[in-house]
């Protein structure tokens, strides 16, 4: 059945949200397995610095981690849409546990470099994709309703909670109790939170074969708008990665190390400011266009981090940046529900957080290298030409976000079954 967006239902809120029936479930169990996104990268380098000495080596580690994730992420999604959640989460987490537990193990035991990069290959690849299987199962609960940008904004903001609280609990436990307690905690949340996860039979999406849904299975980058969003989010992935390493080095170079973790909270908490925002609000434009107009004012503050030269200015800038994250991030999301079938949307789903995920793997790899090679700050040029760069895809590219429904059907769009829910925009 249709669902149009009327008066009464214009400014859907959180407590509307939060009050759809069986939320919970699948909420609290999402937010402990989705840690490994926040607590992996810190702990490793923790853990492979303290056993090594080395910086270099611990972030070449964390490296290999996350471009395993981004590399495995849209097959364990598709595998996802194809076989249900559960069938893919259970083996999933168990791997991440035990390959996590080996990884620490080995590098306790101080095992030559290659033996922590093999190692650190299936601990990445097995990273569960908590985070774009909640997404599903809201689009499941929410279909149709004005509340999907609700839910959008809200999975943005739990993402960047994730990330204030893991790296600050993992820094804690590697710092307090041992070297090697970030990586052991990331590994037990995963699987227990995972494991109640995947419980929680009924939230589930219907998987592609159950639904018979399998006469097409093209993947969800045969769409051609799922393409240009996961371009534009290696835009993103370059905000985080660059703001990682260059607020580290410039907090070390005015001899304040302990100021990043200020910094940094500060680039967080406007994203976070700005994702209760844009949930909040009641949107009367397209998708399309608040991406183009967001990616605008991203490029636009992240070009101004390079010329700081204070901390005051610098966690200025970085709070304008960080609100400019948080919407960007929303409206993808959003327009993924608009352009891809349900029974390809999980996957869909990865290919951005694997987008980013890669964007800052390649981020911290190039801002290091310019930070050590170049002036103090110069870091802060990978945020600059990611996002710009990013930017002027998605102008040329906009075309191809018009969801199929709205111009002419395409012949992936032909595998959508069922009744198809429209929602009334005002561009």
């Amino acid at each position: 059945m249709a669902s149009t967006v009327t008066s009464k239902s214009s400014r859907p809120g959180y407590g509307q949200l939060l009050r759809t029936r069986g939320a919970w479930t699948f909420l609290l169990p999402g937010f402990a397995a989705r840690q490994p996104f926040a607590m992996l990268t810190i702990s490793l380098v923790l853990l492979v610095q303290h056993t090594t000495g080395s910086y270099g080596a611990a972030g070449a580690v964390a490296a290999v981690t996350g471009v395993s994730m981004a590399l495995c992420a849209p097959y364990c999604g598709r595998l996802t849409d194809r076989y249900g959640q559960r069938a893919v989460l259970l083996p999933g987490v168990l791997v991440h546990a035990l390959s996590g537990a080996c990884l620490t193990a080995l590098a306790l035991a101080h095992a030559p470099l290659w033996v922590l990069f093999v190692a650190a290959v299936p601990t990445g690849a097995s990273v569960p994709q908590v985070g774009p299987m909640v997404r599903a199962r809201w689009g499941v609960k929410l279909q149709g309703s004005p509340l999907m940008t609700t839910a959008a904004a809200f999975e943005s903001v739990t993402d960047e909670l994730t990330f204030v609280l893991g790296p600050l609990l993992a820094t804690a436990l590697c710092t307090t109790v041992a070297p090697a307690a970030g990586l052991l905690t990331e590994g037990a949340l995963t699987l227990v939170g995972g494991l109640l996860f995947a419980a929680q039979k009924s939230t589930q999406p219907p998987a592609a074969a159950v639904a018979q849904e399998r006469v097409q299975h093209a993947s969800a980058l045969s769409v051609p708008g799922v393409r240009v969003l996961a371009v534009t989010f290696l835009g993103i992935g370059s905000v985080f990665g660059g703001m990682q390493v260059s607020l580290a080095a410039f907090s070390e170079s005015i001899g304040k190390p302990g100021l990043n973790g200020v910094l940094y909270g500060v680039f967080a908490a406007g994203n976070m400011l700005s994702g209760v925002v844009c949930g909040a609000l009641a949107w009367k434009s397209a998708p399309q266009r608040r991406l183009v107009i967001g990616y605008a004012a991203l490029a636009l503050t992240a070009s101004g981090l390079w010329t700081a030269h204070s901390a005051v200015v610098l966690a200025g800038l970085g709070l304008l940046v960080g609100m400019c994250i948080a919407p960007t991030l929303i409206n993808g999301y959003t327009l993924v529900e608009d352009l891809v079938p349900a029974h390809v949307r999980t996957e869909a789903f990865t290919w951005l957080t694997g987008a980013v995920a890669l964007g800052q793997a390649a981020a911290v790899t190039v801002a290091g290298q310019l930070e050590d090679r170049l002036w103090d700050g110069a870091g802060f040029l990978v945020p600059m030409a990611g996002t710009v760069l990013a930017r002027a895809t998605l102008v040329s590219l906009q075309s191809w976000l018009v969801p199929p429904r709205a111009t002419t059907a395409v012949p992936h769009q032909a595998a959508r079954s069922g009744p198809q829910p429209v929602m009334t925009v005002k561009p």
